[in-house]
C-alpha cells in the first residue's frame, strides 16, 4: 500500500492487518460492522486516528446494510453506531468520528461515505501540519545539533491514516537532516514499537535502535536522549494526556533529566469536555497478552494480571501538546519562567489568537468593526477561539480571546475575558457546517441593505443577480445569490437557534447571511476565506445601493415553518 493505511474499495474498508507485522504484510478487507468492530478490538486496526476513521467507515457499512429501497432504518444504524463507538473506550477519536458521520445517516450511505472520505483526506493534511509544527518546536527547544529522539508505541501511518503524528514529526525532522538516531521503546506487552515503529522507520530510511521499555530512563540519564516524542489517545481540557501504557513513566524520567517531552496529536484527540485525566476510562485488556506472547507461555497459566492498555500523564509533566493548530498546551513550570518570558511558540495563548487580532484590527480600520462591535472566531476541534466581549477591535491582542465549547458555548479558557455575545451564532455555524472560521461584522452597505429588506419577526431574504462578484460568495450559482435575513432578537441565543435550524434545513445555503440591523456573518474553510466572503458580500451590497441594480426582497415562504415568528 502507499502512504495511506486505510482505503475504501468497492464497498469495503481495506487496510493492513497490523497483527501480522513486521514479518507479514497482509491485506485486511472489512465489509461488515462486526468485522470492523473485531478489527478494532483485536488491534488489527489500532491508533486513535486510525480507529476513528475505521469506525466512521463502519457507520457507512451499517447505513448501507440497513437501507431498503432507498429508505434508511435510522434507529438500526444508530444502534450499530453505538456499538462501534464503544469498541475501545479510551481514545476519544473513535467516538468523535462516529459522532461526526452519524449526523449524515438520514441522507443515506453515500452521504455518510462522502463525509468519511472527507475525514480521511483531512487526516493526512492534519497530521502533516501537526508534525511540521512539532518539528519546528523541537528544533527551537533543541537547536544546533542532530537529535537523538526517544519515541514510544506506534504513531505513524499505521496509527493514523497517513503520515503520522510523532513519527510524522520524525519524518519531517529527518527530511531536514536533523535526526541522528531514534531510540524506539519496544512497548510492552504487544510490542507496537518493536513490530510496527521499527518497520515504519526502516521504510522511511530513518536511523533507529530498538530498546526495552525499562532502559528508557537509563538512556536519558546516560545522555542518549535529547527529546521524547509521543502521540496521544485523548488530551483533556487541562492538558492531561492518555497514551499507551508506559508514557507516564517516560514523562517522569524526562522531567527529572530536564528533557523536553512533546505530545503530537490532531485536534480531534483533544477532549475539552473532559476537565482532567481523572475522568478518563482506562481500558484494561486480557491476561493472555501479559502471561505469554506469540503462543509461548511466559508465566504460570493462573497468574493474575494487571494489564491497562493506557496510562494518563499529568499536564504539568508535558512540555507541549502540539496539533495542526500549533502549541495548544504547555507546562508553565517546564522552564520555571512566566508566560511573558517564554517564546511565543510555548505560550498558552489560544491558537489563532494573533491571526484573529490582526484581521480584527484591519476590519476596524475599515470601519466594519466600529468600537466594540463585531467578532471573529476560529474552530479548534470541539472548541472555538472567539474574540472577547466589550473590547475595542482596534486594540485587540492575541490575549483577548476566549476558548469556548462548540457544543454549548461554555468557556473552557478565558484569560479573564467573556466571550462575545454572538458566540452562539458562530457555534450555530460550526455545529451545522464543516467551517473552520466565522467572521461577524457591521459593514455599512450590507447592514443597511439587510435592515431595509427585513420583515419584522419573519425570516426574509435578499436576492442579488448578475454580478461577477457573486462567485466570491462560494455558492453553486454564479449568477444569483439568495441571502437570508434573520430577525434581530434582543436575545442573541435565539438568533443563533434560528440560524442553526435554517442551516440544518438548507444544506446548500450560501456561507453568508444577514441579521437585520446587526450586520453580516460569513464563514469558510479558514480565516482569510471567511473574511473574503464577508468583503465580497459588502461589495455586492454597495453595488446594489449605488447603482440601483435589481435586488429582490421579501419573506422566505420556504422557511417559515422553522418558527421564526
Amino acid at each position: 500500500m502507499d502512504d495511506s493505511s486505510l482505503l475504501w474499495d468497492d464497498g469495503a474498508l481495506v487496510t493492513i492487518d497490523q497483527r501480522g507485522l513486521p514479518h507479514e504484510v497482509r491485506e485486511l478487507r472489512l465489509s461488515t460492522v462486526d468485522q470492523v468492530i473485531d478489527a478494532i478490538r483485536t488491534l488489527a486496526v489500532r491508533g486513535a486516528p486510525a480507529i476513528g476513521i475505521a469506525g466512521a467507515f463502519g457507520v457507512v457499512l451499517a447505513t448501507a446494510a440497513h437501507t431498503i429501497e432507498g429508505v434508511v432504518d435510522e434507529a438500526a444504524v444508530q444502534a450499530e453506531a453505538d456499538r462501534i463507538a464503544a469498541a475501545r473506550p479510551t481514545a476519544v477519536n473513535l467516538a468523535w468520528a462516529v459522532r461526526r458521520v452519524r449526523a449524515k445517516v438520514a441522507r443515506g450511505a453515500d452521504a455518510v461515505l462522502a463525509e468519511t472520505l472527507d475525514m480521511l483526506a483531512e487526516d493526512g493534511r492534519v497530521n502533516r501540519a501537526a508534525a511540521t509544527n512539532a518539528a519546528d518546536l523541537v528544533q527551537r527547544l533543541c537547536p544546533d545539533r542532530p537529535l537523538r529522539v526517544l519515541t514510544h508505541c506506534n504513531t505513524g501511518r499505521l496509527a493514523t491514516s497517513a503520515f503520522g503524528t510523532a513519527i510524522g514529526t520524525l519524518r519531517v525532522l529527518s527530511e531536514r537532516g536533523a535526526i541522528e538516531q531514534v531510540l524506539v521503546d519496544e512497548t510492552r506487552p504487544l510490542l507496537q514499537g518493536a513490530r510496527l515503529t521499527t518497520w515504519e522507520l526502516a521504510e522511511a530510511g530513518i536511523p533507529h535502535r530498538l530498546t526495552i521499555d525499562a532502559a528508557a530512563a537509563w538512556a536519558m540519564a546516560s545522555g542518549q536522549v535529547d527529546c521524547v516524542l509521543v502521540g496521544a489517545d485523548r488530551v483533556t481540557a487541562n492538558g492531561d494526556v492518555a497514551n499507551k501504557i508506559g508514557t507516564y513513566g517516560l514523562a517522569l524520567a524526562a522531567r527529572h533529566h530536564g528533557i523536553p517531552f512533546v505530545v503530537v496529536a490532531p485536534e480531534s484527540t483533544r477532549d475539552p469536555d473532559m476537565a482532567t485525566g481523572r475522568e478518563i476510562v482506562v481500558e484494561e485488556r486480557a491476561a493472555h497478552e501479559v502471561i505469554g506472547f506469540g503462543g509461548v507461555a511466559t508465566a504460570p497459566a493462573q497468574t493474575e494480571v494487571f494489564n491497562p492498555a493506557f496510562d494518563v500523564t499529568p499536564g504539568e509533566l508535558v512540555t507541549a501538546v502540539v496539533t495542526e493548530d500549533g502549541v495548544v498546551h504547555r507546562s508553565d513550570a517546564e522552564h520555571g519562567t512566566a508566560i511573558a518570558d517564554t517564546p511565543r511558540e510555548l505560550r498558552s495563548d489560544p491558537p489563532h489568537g494573533a491571526a484573529i487580532a490582526d484581521i480584527a484590527r484591519e476590519l476596524y480600520r475599515r470601519g466594519w468593526m466600529p468600537g466594540t462591535a463585531g467578532n471573529i472566531s476560529v474552530r479548534t476541534g470541539a472548541t472555538a477561539v472567539v474574540t472577547g466581549s466589550g473590547l475595542s477591535k482596534g486594540e485587540l491582542t492575541e490575549r483577548d480571546m476566549v476558548t469556548v465549547r462548540v457544543a454549548d458555548s461554555a468557556p473552557v479558557s478565558d484569560h479573564g475575558r467573556k466571550p462575545s455575545a454572538e458566540t452562539t451564532i458562530h457555534n450555530a455555524v460550526y455545529r451545522t457546517r464543516p467551517a473552520q472560521a466565522v467572521v461577524h461584522i457591521h459593514p455599512p452597505f450590507a447592514t443597511a441593505l439587510a435592515t431595509h429588506s427585513a420583515v419584522p419577526g419573519v425570516l426574509s431574504a435578499v436576492r442579488i443577480t448578475d454580478y461577477e462578484l457573486i462567485k466570491g460568495l462560494g455558492g453553486s450559482d454564479p449568477a444569483a445569490a439568495d441571502i437570508p435575513v434573520f430577525p434581530n432578537w434582543p436575545d442573541v441565543p435565539r438568533i443563533g437557534a434560528d440560524i442553526e435550524r435554517y442551516l440544518l434545513d438548507h444544506p446548500d445555503a450560501l456561507p453568508v447571511l444577514f441579521i437585520a440591523g446587526h450586520g453580516i456573518t460569513a464563514w469558510g474553510d479558514n480565516l482569510p476565506q471567511a473574511r473574503d466572503r464577508a468583503e465580497c458580500l459588502e461589495a455586492l451590497c454597495e453595488l446594489v445601493s449605488r447603482t440601483g441594480s435589481p435586488a429582490a426582497f421579501g419573506p422566505r415562504d420556504d422557511v417559515l415553518e422553522i418558527g421564526l415568528t
